[in-house]
């Protein structure tokens, strides 16, 4: 997803639309040779054309139009070093909650709101670090603040005892 200053600035560009362009018709060898140079490396060889001519579209239009923001780019990396460590097993997402969202959650008959703020957790007048520190405080045990208050499943990824 693309930024609004980002939007703006990837006007298409008349050079780049034409080398995308002429892409479909380029012989393998000029393939070849062009992800050579957009790469500095050579091609895999597994890579058939239809995956070079994609990989140099992409190429010439990251260096056109620009990439993956730093931060795309990290999560793309944290993803790739979670599921080296567990290939079969499930990846989730970080969750980025927006400040001046409200979380409720309703215990043993009463209900509870927390506010999301840039700085933490606002609850009964106080600014916590966590929701977990949260919802201690509300049940008197050891708790999972995210799972607690809805935003991650309650299926157990390390075989947890449920909270």
């Amino acid at each position: 997803m693309t930024s609004a200053p980002q939007q703006l600035r990837a006007v298409a560009d008349p050079a780049v639309e034409a080398e995308l362009e002429r892409l479909p018709t380029t012989p393998m060898a000029d393939l070849r040779k062009r992800y050579c140079k957009l790469f500095r490396a050579e091609p895999p060889k597994a890579f058939g054309p239809d995956l070079l001519r994609r990989s140099i579209a992409h190429r010439i239009q990251e260096k056109a139009y620009g990439g993956l923001s730093l931060s795309h780019r990290r999560l793309l990396d944290q993803l790739v070093k979670s599921a080296s460590v567990k290939p079969n097993g499930r990846l989730e997402l970080p969750r980025r909650i927006k400040p001046g969202s409200e979380l409720i959650r309703t215990w043993n008959g009463k209900t509870y709101r927390v506010m999301v703020m840039a700085d933490g957790f606002g609850y009964d007048g106080k600014t916590f670090a966590s929701l977990s520190e949260i919802a201690s405080a509300i049940t008197g045990t050891k708790w999972n603040g995210p799972r607690f208050f809805g935003l991650r499943s309650s299926s157990s990824r390390d075989g947890a005892d449920g909270k």
